[in-house]
C-alpha cells in the first residue's frame, strides 16, 4: 500500500492566529466574538451541532481548524430558500455539505416507507428537520446563495450514493449523487486525508476542477485523462482457476476473485493498476437492465480495497462520473490525533436545555476503531469504513475514559460502550501486509475466518482490564455488536466480557438461522451462536450472574422464503423467545443485499445472465408476512399466520397445544379474519388455556433504534 503524509503534518493556513473556538460558531455574533470576518469554510448538515468525535461534521470541524482555518457550521438549515445558507456569509473556500450521521432517507422513513415521528439528531427529537435527500437540497441551496463558491459534499449519504443506486424509497435505480447535486467534488468514506489535501489545495489557489487525483474522491470529467488505459468490466470479472499453495509473498500475488485465495497474475497486470480505469456500465444500461446494474454493484464491492483497488468511471449521460479508488487508512497516531481535538463534547449552547437523543446515547460512550471486514451484506459500514480496521492507542483510549469522568457533565462513574462498527475487531488484521494489500475477499469471515485474519483478543482483554481500573470509574459496559463467531476463537474475551461488562442483558445478531438468507447475508451459521451461548452461559454461571443473551434477527431480507421465516419462528418458540420490536430488512443505497432486492440476482457470485436467482420478499403482503413470523405471539398476527400457514401445508402447526405455533382462536376485537379461514372468535373454555402465555425466559429484544455512530 502506498505511502502517504501524516494528516498533521500540513503547514498550517495562516488563520491559525486566531486560536481555537471553545465552540465552531453557528451565528455570526459567534464569529465577530472570535474576531472573525468570514469563515474560511462552512460546514452544512442535517444533524444538530454537537461537539463530540462521534458526529461527523464536529470530527471534520475540529480537525479543519487544526489546519488553521476558520470554520462555521449551519446546523439543520430551513432549505426552502437559500437565506439560511448565507447565515454566515459567504465561505473563502467552499462549502461542506453532509445529510448528517445517517442517510436522510433511512432517518426520516422507516423499513415500510412510512414518516417517523421523531428525529435522534434533532433537539428534543424533533422531526422534519431535514429534507429528503438531503445532499441533494443543500448543494443546490448553497449554490443557489454563492454561485461561484465551491461545493463539497460528503458523509454517508453521499458515499453510498457515489454511483447509479436502487432507490428503496422511489424504487427505481438514481444517478450518482454528484451530478444531481451539482457539486463540484464527492468525498466518500473516512474522508480526512483528502479533505485536509483538499483544502490546502484551494488556499494555496488551486482550482477545484483541477483537484482530479485524490484518493477517496468522485469528480464528474468528459473524457478519460492521458496516460490512462480503459478496461470493460466485463473483461474483470472473470472466474479464476485457484493455483493451489500459491507463495503470498510473491511481488505478483494477487487475490482470487471467486475465493480470495492469492494466486500468480502477469506481473504487467499489477504494474498497470495506478493507471487504469474500469469502465462501469453507463447508469442509463444498470437503470434498464437488472443484470448489468448486479454486475456494476459486484465490481463497486470488488474494487474496495485501497492496496489493489483501480479507478472507476460510469457515464451519466453525456459526463463520467469518476470514482478514485479508496482512501489510505489512518495511522492510529492519526487516528488519536483525531480523537484528542478539543472537542467540548456537547451540544452546542444554543440548544440551551434541549435533550438530543443521539447524543444522549452516546456521550459516556467511546470509539475505540473504524472499519469493520465482515462484510454483511445489508450493513453500510463496511462499504462507507472499509475492511482494514484502524485504531487508537491504549494509551489515548484510557485517556479519553479520563477526560469524560472529568469534563463530561452527568457522569456517574459507568462508561456505557468501548466499541465502535463492532465491539471486538479491536487490533484484528491479516497476518501479512502483502496479502492484505492483494486480497479481494468480500469479506474476511465467510463463508469462514480467513486463515490469514489474526483473531488475537488479547490486546482488547488488556484494555478492558485497565479501563475497569481507573479511579472514579465504576462499570465498563459494552454497548457495540460482538461478532461472535470471532469471540468464540478467544474463550478468554469471552469470560472476560461476560464476567466484568455484560448489565445483564447482552445482544448479539444472528439476523436468521436458515442457510438460504445467511448465505445471501454472509453471516455464519447457528453453530457459531450455540458455541457463544454456551460460553456465554458458562461464564455467566462462573461468576455467579444471571445475564441473558439477547439475539437480533431479520425478517423480509433477500433470499428468505415464506419456509425459512416458518423454521426461524419454530426455533424462537422452542427457545422460549418473544421479540417485542422486530427488524424488516430495508434496502439501503450501494449495499450487496440492495441489488439482490431491485434484481433478484446474486451479486456475491459472478454476474450472468443465467445465473443464480433468488426469492426476493418485495410486495407488502410478503414482508408483513415475514414480520408476523418473528413475532408470531401477537394475536394481532395470528390471522395472517393461519392463512399462510395453510397455503403451506403446514395446518398441523395451528392449534392450542405446546406444538403448535398459533391457536385456533382469536381475541375478540384483534385481528380481522377473513370468513375464508374458519377462525373463530372465541376463545376456548378449556381451563388448561385460560390466561395462557407464550413462554419466555427473557426480556423481549428491543428495536434497532440505536443510530448509526462515528460514521462520517
Amino acid at each position: 500500500m502506498e505511502s502517504v503524509r501524516n494528516i498533521f503534518s500540513h503547514r498550517k493556513f495562516w488563520a491559525k492566529r486566531f486560536g481555537t473556538a471553545p465552540v465552531l460558531p453557528m451565528s455570526r455574533a459567534e464569529m465577530e466574538q472570535l474576531g472573525w470576518d468570514s469563515c474560511d469554510i462552512i460546514l452544512v448538515t442535517g444533524d444538530a451541532y454537537i461537539d463530540h468525535p462521534s458526529f461527523g461534521m464536529a470530527l471534520i470541524g475540529r480537525l479543519l481548524e487544526a489546519q488553521g482555518f476558520r470554520v462555521g457550521i449551519i446546523s439543520q438549515p430551513d432549505w426552502h430558500s437559500p437565506s439560511a445558507f448565507k447565515t454566515l456569509g459567504k465561505p473563502n473556500l467552499f462549502f461542506g455539505v453532509t445529510a448528517g450521521n445517517m442517510d436522510s432517507m433511512v432517518n426520516r422513513y422507516t423499513a415500510d416507507r412510512k414518516t417517523r415521528s421523531d428525529d435522534a439528531y434533532t433537539p428534543n427529537a424533533e422531526a422534519d428537520k431535514r429534507p429528503d435527500r438531503a445532499v441533494i437540497v443543500y448543494s443546490q441551496r448553497c449554490r443557489e446563495a454563492y454561485s461561484k463558491v465551491p461545493v463539497v459534499i460528503g458523509g454517508i449519504e453521499a458515499s453510498l450514493r457515489r454511483i447509479a443506486h436502487f432507490d428503496y424509497w422511489s424504487g427505481k435505480v438514481r444517478r450518482s449523487v454528484l451530478p444531481d447535486s451539482k457539486a463540484d467534488i464527492l468525498l466518500y468514506g473516512n474522508a480526512e486525508r483528502a479533505l485536509i489535501d483538499l483544502a490546502h489545495r484551494l488556499a494555496k489557489g488551486e482550482a477545484i476542477a483541477d483537484i482530479t487525483d485524490l484518493r477517496g474522491t468522485a469528480i464528474l470529467r468528459k473524457d478519460i485523462p492521458a496516460g490512462w488505459s480503459e478496461i470493460d468490466s466485463t473483461s474483470v470479472d472473470r472466474p479464476n482457476q485457484v493455483i493451489a499453495h500459491p507463495n503470498p509473498y510473491e511481488e505478483t500475488a494477487v487475490a482470487c476473485v471467486e475465493t480470495g485465495k492469492a494466486q500468480h497474475a502477469h506481473p504487467v497486470a499489477r504494474e498497470g493498476r495506478a493507471h487504469t480505469v474500469i469502465r462501469l456500465p453507463s447508469f442509463e444500461q444498470v437503470r434498464d437492465d437488472p443484470v448489468l446494474y448486479a454486475h456494476a454493484n459486484r465490481l463497486l464491492h470488488l474494487e474496495t480495497n485501497p492496496g489493489n483497488a483501480r479507478a472507476l468511471v460510469q457515464t451519466h449521460g453525456d459526463r463520467d462520473v469518476w470514482i478514485n479508488p479508496p482512501p489510505i487508512p489512518l495511522t492510529t497516531e492519526e487516528l488519536d490525533g483525531v480523537y484528542a481535538l478539543p472537542y467540548t463534547r456537547r451540544p452546542h449552547p444554543a440548544y440551551g436545555e434541549a435533550k438530543i437523543p443521539a447524543y444522549e446515547m452516546i456521550r459516556f460512550s467511546i470509539n475505540i476503531m473504524r472499519g469493520c471486514f465482515g462484510g454483511c451484506t445489508f450493513c453500510s459500514i463496511t462499504e462507507h469504513e472499509g475492511r482494514i480496521i484502524q485504531n487508537r492507542s491504549e494509551g489515548a483510549i484510557l485517556h479519553e475514559i479520563e477526560e469524560i469522568r472529568d469534563k463530561t457533565p452527568g457522569f456517574t462513574g459507568t462508561i456505557s460502550d468501548l466499541g465502535g462498527p463492532t465491539a471486538n475487531m479491536y487490533r484484528l488484521k491479516c497476518r501479512d501486509p502483502k496479502i492484505e494489500s492483494a486480497c479481494r475477499r468480500l469479506s474476511c469471515v465467510y463463508p469462514d475466518i480467513c486463515i490469514n485474519m489474526g483473531t488475537d483478543h488479547t490486546p482488547l482483554i488488556q484494555l478492558y482490564r485497565k479501563a475497569r481500573t481507573l479511579p472514579g470509574i465504576k462499570r465498563i459496559l459494552i454497548g457495540s455488536g460482538v461478532r461472535y463467531d470471532l469471540a468464540i476463537r478467544s474463550p478468554e474475551y469471552v469470560r472476560e466480557l461476560v464476567s466484568h461488562h455484560v448489565g445483564g442483558y447482552l445482544k448479539i445478531a444472528p439476523e436468521h438461522i436458515a442457510e438460504g438468507p445467511l448465505s445471501k447475508m454472509m453471516k455464519p451459521g447457528m453453530g457459531a451462536y450455540d458455541k457463544f451461548k454456551e460460553l456465554f452461559e458458562k461464564f455467566s454461571k462462573e461468576a455467579g450472574k444471571e445475564q441473558y443473551l439477547i439475539p437480533y434477527f431479520m425478517s423480509a431480507h433477500p433470499g428468505t422464503t415464506n419456509e425459512d421465516m416458518l423454521e426461524l419462528a419454530l426455533w424462537l418458540k422452542a427457545n422460549g423467545f418473544r421479540l417485542d420490536q422486530v427488524q424488516n430488512f430495508t434496502p439501503t443505497p450501494m449495499a450487496f443485499a440492495s441489488a439482490m432486492y431491485h434484481t433478484g440476482r446474486n451479486p456475491l457470485r459472478k454476474v450472468i445472465r443465467s445465473g443464480e436467482t433468488m426469492p426476493i420478499p418485495k410486495s407488502g403482503r410478503a414482508r408483513q408476512l415475514h414480520k408476523a413470523f418473528l413475532r408470531y405471539h401477537d394475536s394481532a398476527n395470528w390471522p395472517l399466520l393461519r392463512e399462510a400457514l395453510r397455503q403451506m401445508g403446514r395446518a398441523d402447526l395451528i392449534g392450542n397445544g405446546k406444538k403448535h405455533l398459533v391457536p385456533g382462536w382469536q381475541p375478540a376485537g384483534t385481528g380481522s379474519p377473513s370468513p375464508s379461514t374458519g377462525d373463530s372468535m372465541r376463545r376456548p373454555q378449556n381451563a388448561a388455556h385460560r390466561n395462557k402465555k407464550p413462554s419466555s425466559h427473557v426480556k423481549p429484544a428491543a428495536a434497532k433504534t440505536k443510530p448509526p455512530r462515528r460514521i462520517k
